[in-house]
């Protein structure tokens, strides 16, 4: 799934308040950190990633390699910081509740 310019500038709004909660090392994005940022999709929809200065990859290419490898949309990268969308359907909602990345 593609997002629109819309729907992308309305995830980078509500992506601004969060704090990254998956750190990338300077080993990259290994197998275990890309397992650790597919459950967190599951969970958030919505993920910030920091990665750390002394990753060698280049920020905007190994978010969209990850993205591709998750089924997930790059939402921004600024500087070291990526921001992914993956909706989760699966994922229980109640009428009226803030989304997932919110609670």
């Amino acid at each position: 799934m593609t997002l629109s310019s819309k729907e992308r500038a309305a995830l980078r709004a509500e992506a601004h308040h969060l704090a990254p909660l998956v750190h990338v090392g300077h080993q990259g994005f290994t197998d275990a950190l890309v397992q650790t940022l597919d459950d967190t999709l599951r969970t958030h929809e919505l993920v910030k990633v920091a990665l750390a200065k002394t990753t060698d990859v280049k920020p905007k290419d190994a978010a969209h390699e990850v993205a591709e490898k998750l089924g997930a949309d790059v939402v921004q990268t600024i500087g070291r910081t990526c921001t992914f969308y993956r909706e989760n359907p699966d994922l229980k909602r109640k009428k009226g509740s803030p989304p997932p990345w919110r609670a």
